[in-house]
């Protein structure tokens, strides 16, 4: 093959994933992330797998605002609205495919996008639930796409929360890493409150789970 013939295989590619990309997303969709955030992330993903045993450890909601498509996340800077091609080249795996996999709402639940995506965006520049804590008025990511779907859906729960725990199950003790983050937070683990976690929110009725084409 001649560099002529490579140039086009190389533009083709870069044409057949964009427009494969474009076609596949739906506004409303909610995007699950395998991240490599060391400790945390090992521990997230340790106590709850997620659909069919995947393991995600953040997610986003898709909208889509003057052509352009968005993910609104709850980050460590805070609820943010950040470029899908950001979201997506922020994990890759080693063959460079995102670590991304699409959850979409079944027919019956679509209807509740536009207000809870609205809801959503009445978010951004909050802080991020450093304690995650549904009390205050700070957000992680899976609270917060929580929480706007349960405003959508008219104050009652969309996605189910459950009890969290930040404890080991090989051992039942707390993990080492969470220990030392609420140590430095000054603030008591936790364990037992409600909460939501991506792996956890992968598994419930309301979604249709599907890969991400590259």
């Amino acid at each position: 093959m001649n560099r002529f013939s490579n140039v086009l295989l190389i533009l083709f590619l870069i044409v057949s994933f964009s427009c494969v990309t474009n076609e596949q997303f739906h506004e409303g969709d909610i995007l699950f992330q395998n991240g490599n955030c060391g400790d945390f992330c090992d521990a997230i993903r340790k106590v709850t797998q997620g659909h069919e045993g995947k393991e995600f450890s953040h997610n986003g909601l898709l909208m889509k605002e003057s052509g352009d498509w968005f993910v609104l996340e709850a980050i460590g800077k805070g609820v943010s609205k950040t470029p899908l091609q950001d979201f997506l080249d922020r994990h890759v795996d080693e063959f460079g495919s995102p670590k991304v996999m699409i959850g979409r709402l079944k027919p019956a639940y679509r209807d509740l996008i536009p207000a809870a995506i609205k809801e959503a965006q009445k978010h951004l520049g909050k802080p991020y639930d450093s304690v995650f804590d549904f009390e205050n008025d700070a957000f992680y990511c899976s609270e917060l796409i929580h929480f706007a779907f349960r405003e959508a859906n008219g104050g009652r729960d969309l996605f189910s929360p459950k009890p969290m725990t930040y404890n080991d199950p090989d051992t039942g003790e707390l993990f080492p890493i969470w220990e030392s983050y609420f140590s430095d937070l000054g603030h008591k683990v936790p364990e037992g409150k409600l909460g939501l976690n991506p792996g956890g929110m992968s598994l419930e009725p309301v979604l249709v789970m599907r890969e991400l084409r590259n």
